[in-house]
This record gives C-alpha cells, sequence and structure tokens, in this order.
C-alpha cells in the first residue's frame, strides 16, 4: 500500500512540473540546451582545411568521416534511394566559388546525427576573416510529403537538375533522414534577385524525418524554409539571418517547438525581415484549394531583437498571410516594430482572425501589437484578441531583465526566461 501511495505521490508531482515547465513562456529546459553544441562567434572558428572533395552525383550509399575534412564543391546530388551517413564531429565546407550545396533528393537520404559534445558543421570554405553571409549555398531536402500546389508536385527555384528537382506527394510519414546537433554557417547565396537559396531548404518532407538541435547562423537569406510538408520540429536556432528566420508556405503543416530566433537589426534584408513568414501559397492560381493550407503551431518560441533602440532593419517579429492557421503559445517576442502583422484582409472579420491564436505571451518593448497592413482593420483586430482572454502581456523591460544571459559577446548565451522574472516563469 505504501508503495502505491509513493508511486500516485511521484505521478502527481510529475504532473505539477510538467505543467509548470509548460506553462513557462519562451524557450524551455532544465539546463541551457545551447551550450556545448552551438557557435555564436563562427568568425572565430579555425577550421582545418579540406582533405577530401565532394562533387558530383552521389548514388550509393556513402559515409563522411570525422577524420576527415570535406569540401563541397557545385551542387552535390545524393540520389537513387542513397543515404549520406556523416559521423559526429565531422566538418564539410561549402566552396565559395562554385557555390557548393548539398542537395537530398527525392527518395534519398541525410543522417546528420551529430552529438551535443561533438556536433557536425557546415561552414564556409573561406579563410576566418574573409567569411561572410551567403559563401555557399545551403542544403536543400526534396520529400514526398503532401503540398497545395495543383498536382500535388512542385520544383524549387534554384537551377537545379530538372530530373532531379521534384517534391511531393501523398506520404505525411515520409523519412528523409535525421539532422541532429548540427550546425549551418554563412549559407544561403543569393542567385538572383528572385532566386534565394536558404540555409536549409525543407520542400514535401515528411514527419518521419528528424529534425532537431540544428543551429544557422549567418544565413544570406532565410535560415529555415518549409514548402509543405509535415514535420515535428523543436530545439532549432536561427542566428543573424538576412532575410526570415523561419518561412512557411504551400501549406506546410508543423509542429515547432522549444526554439529561437536571434535578430541583429543590421543583418537584415532592406526588403523587411521577419522572425516567422508564414503563407499557404504564392499565387492562388498555382494552388489546389482543395489541399491543407498551412498550418503552424508554435509553441515556447523565443524571439530577441538584441538592439533594444530598434535602430536597424528588424520590424514585425510575424507576419502572417490570408488563408493561413498559425497559433502561437507560450512564448516571449521583444523588441519588434510591431508584435505581429497581419495581411490586409485577415482583419476583415472573426472568420479570418478565428485562424490565428495568440495564447500566453509577453510581448515586450514591442512598438504595437497584433496590427494590419490595413490600418482601417486595426480595431476589429485589437477587439478580437482582448475577447480571447488571451493572455498577452506588454511589458517594457530590458533584455537582461527578461532572460537569463542574453549576452552574445561571452559566446555562452542564455536565453530561458529568468527565474526572477515571475511573468517569464509562468507565475
Amino acid at each position: 500500500m505504501k508503495t502505491k501511495l509513493q508511486i500516485a505521490a511521484l505521478a502527481l508531482l510529475s504532473t505539477f512540473f510538467l505543467q509548470a515547465q509548460q506553462q513557462t513562456k519562451g524557450i524551455i529546459g532544465t539546463t541551457n540546451w545551447m551550450n556545448n553544441w552551438t557557435n555564436f562567434k563562427p568568425a572565430a572558428n579555425e577550421y582545418n582545411e579540406a582533405t577530401n572533395i565532394i562533387a558530383g552525383t552521389i548514388d550509393k550509399d556513402l559515409k563522411l568521416l570525422k577524420r576527415n575534412t570535406y569540401q563541397l564543391v557545385g551542387v552535390v546530388y545524393v540520389t537513387n534511394n542513397a543515404t549520406l551517413s556523416i559521423e559526429p564531429g565531422t566538418v564539410i565546407r561549402g566552396d565559395d566559388k562554385t557555390c557548393g550545396t548539398l542537395v537530398i533528393t527525392n527518395g534519398a537520404k541525410i543522417i546528420a546525427d551529430g552529438l551535443e559534445t561533438d556536433p557536425i558543421v557546415f561552414t564556409s570554405n573561406k579563410e576566418k576573416t574573409e567569411r561572410k553571409p551567403g559563401d555557399w549555398g545551403g542544403i536543400i531536402i526534396l520529400g514526398k510529403a503532401p503540398i497545395n500546389t495543383l498536382g500535388g508536385l512542385h520544383t524549387l527555384p534554384f537551377d537545379l537538375e530538372p530530373l532531379l528537382n521534384h517534391y511531393g506527394g501523398q506520404d505525411a510519414e515520409d523519412n528523409s533522414g535525421i539532422l541532429k546537433y548540427v550546425r549551418i554557417e554563412y549559407a544561403g547565396r543569393k542567385l538572383s534577385s528572385l532566386k534565394e537559396l536558404n540555409g536549409l531548404s525543407l520542400a514535401g518532407v515528411g514527419r518521419k524525418t528528424v529534425l532537431n538541435n540544428i543551429q544557422i547562423s549567418f544565413s544570406n537569406d532565410d535560415s529555415f524554409e518549409c514548402y509543405g510538408g509535415d514535420l515535428n520540429l523543436n530545439n532549432l536556432i536561427s542566428y543573424r539571418t538576412t532575410d526570415d528566420d523561419f518561412d512557411f508556405t504551400q501549406g506546410a503543416q508543423i509542429n515547432i517547438s522549444n526554439s529561437i530566433a536571434i535578430r541583429h537589426p543590421f543583418s537584415s534584408d532592406v526588403s523587411g525581415s521577419r522572425c516567422f513568414e508564414v503563407d499557404s501559397y504564392d499565387k492562388i492560381g498555382n494552388t489546389d484549394m482543395s489541399k491543407k493550407m498551412t498550418k503552424i503551431n508554435a509553441s515556447n518560441i523565443t524571439l530577441v531583437n538584441l538592439e533594444e533602440n530598434n535602430q536597424g532593419l528588424v520590424r514585425e517579429s510575424i507576419y502572417v498571410r490570408e488563408d493561413t492557421f498559425f497559433n502561437l503559445s507560450n512564448s516571449i517576442i521583444s523588441g519588434f516594430t510591431p508584435f505581429a502583422l497581419l495581411e490586409g484582409n485577415i482583419g476583415n472579420g472573426d472568420a479570418n482572425l478565428s485562424k490565428l491564436t495568440f495564447k500566453n505571451l509577453i510581448v515586450n518593448n514591442c512598438n504595437g501589437g497584433i496590427a494590419s497592413e490595413s490600418s482601417s482593420s486595426n480595431s476589429a483586430i485589437e477587439n478580437f484578441y482582448n475577447s480571447q482572454n488571451s493572455g498577452i502581456q506588454y511589458t517594457q523591460i530590458k533584455n537582461i531583465e527578461l532572460f537569463t544571459t542574453p549576452s552574445i559577446k561571452g559566446g555562452s548565451p542564455d536565453f530561458r526566461a529568468n527565474v526572477n522574472n515571475t511573468l517569464a516563469i509562468g507565475n
């Protein structure tokens, strides 16, 4: 009987602590999960010179070894259902002259399963003093999960080999492999004004693909972009990207949790850069409206502008277009103008606004709340969300009070909520 009572007590305590953790705002963890494997000063790292070249097509299983340093030359395709495996601690350097780019084609896999103490690093092949955003292409994964474009298949506008450039299908459970404890640095080459590679492009990628503990730093376009697909994402870090941190389109069905975008005001694009840019399509005429529209469930997210005076190019933290479902909860947003911006016609009625949920948030040092591109809709938006009992708290405090150790200068920041801040820890 005593044992049963002890088990019951432990279960009750576990439930209590789980609920308490779920209510904590922003990124969570009993320890700082950004320690050990991340690097916020990649320009200072001296990587070994390449000992091996990777080029052309990989059409059979291949394993990259930690003892070697690899140079990615040109567009490298993994095809023929092959698996590219990468040992923890391996460094792959993208070639600047040929825009080194890694493409995992439809049916192939990448197994980049790093360790907290030995992450896998994709970075620039340039010397320390010469590295800059867009030195190389990035990583592209093409899968068989659903997208909402007409015909259910599509291609990316990245000048890829036509026969290998396709994604989409019917398999939401599709498995393209693992990216875990991986850093991607200085990627995102802009091929033209309309053709911009991302740090990590996920096109029609299915939910059996494991994507967590990934840091993308100094991308010259988006850090993470999902074109359709069905994914669970967690422990993602986007740092000093030029364009958007997390971009979702083409009917993407995404659960993203415990992730952070750290923006720097002078690493943003003049066209306007956001932490989240969410839409269901580029053109409604290219979209099968009977298919799922983009739906993003985001929880325990931290979006932070490092410059609290807001003098740079950072604007709203979130931009949502019509016909899109977006739910944000238990999160912290600090230093944007405004907090969220909605496409003009979303504010035309409760039916549109009900697709968007903002709940249990700290909105700190933001010049404006949830606003519309059409200012005439702002009062209706304000009334709608005020009536939802959303638990949005607008504050004006410094980052150093809101977060545990928000300074990047020391190289080991901790953006978990400051335990001395009762708002942030959910009390």
